[in-house]
């Protein structure tokens, strides 16, 4: 299946192997050291396949995500390190929605939609935020490919590289004060990347019944 959706992946698999055998091959024949350096060879190169591999299924991953309702809360669920993740602190019946990051850093709310609409709705939770963090940093970030915003498949990167502001027991202390501020349209934003095929009107539908 992925070899379908990615014409290149294959070609760059093999150059991968071929390239991290072929300098062990090298420096095996100029060693004399041939028979001990090829099978570290091989098994170097097919892990360095297996990492290409890897790092071509996310981006198709990513890709596929990438403006789909619910796309930057299914990403932040997989970030990697201590981050307490909440969904959809606040959302439109548009789909448009903010969702609430506690961790190193402070408090990150990632918003994703329509910008003129996301840009509200952070102000308005920031507000709500700040009333019970004090002095603790709180940082916007809008995913989106346009200017000033954060691509989804860098949305990672970017929480990692904010400055560490708080220690574990910080975060969890953060954590406790904000449990009881509850959501605004929790249940407006569908769980993970919406898929491509769904109407959007009839999600739209079971948002206002709810």
């Amino acid at each position: 299946m992925q070899r379908r959706e990615d014409k290149a992946l294959l070609p760059w698999m093999l150059g991968a192997f071929l390239v991290v055998a072929g300098v062990f091959v090298v420096i095996g024949l100029l060693l004399g050291m041939l028979w001990v350096l090829l099978p570290l060879g091989i098994v170097l190169g097919v892990l360095a396949a297996v990492i290409i591999f890897g790092r071509r299924v996310q981006r198709t991953v990513f890709a596929k995500a990438d403006g789909q309702p619910g796309a930057a809360g299914w990403a932040l669920d997989n970030l990697r390190g201590r981050w307490k993740v909440t969904q959809t602190v606040a959302a439109t019946t548009q789909l448009d929605a903010v969702h609430r990051v506690l961790g190193g850093p402070g408090v990150v709310l990632v918003g994703e939609g329509a910008p003129h609409r996301v840009r509200n709705l952070l102000s308005q939770e920031k507000k709500r935020v700040a009333r019970l963090v004090g002095d603790t940093p709180i940082y916007e970030v809008v995913v989106g490919n346009e200017e000033g915003q954060v691509p989804l498949r860098r949305l990672s990167s970017h929480m990692m590289k904010l400055p560490r502001n708080l220690r574990p027991a910080q975060v969890d202390a953060l954590e406790a004060k904000l449990a009881a501020l509850g959501n605004r349209g929790g249940a407006a934003m569908p769980k993970g990347p919406m898929p491509q095929g769904a109407k959007m009107r009839s999600v739209q539908r079971v948002i206002k019944r709810r």
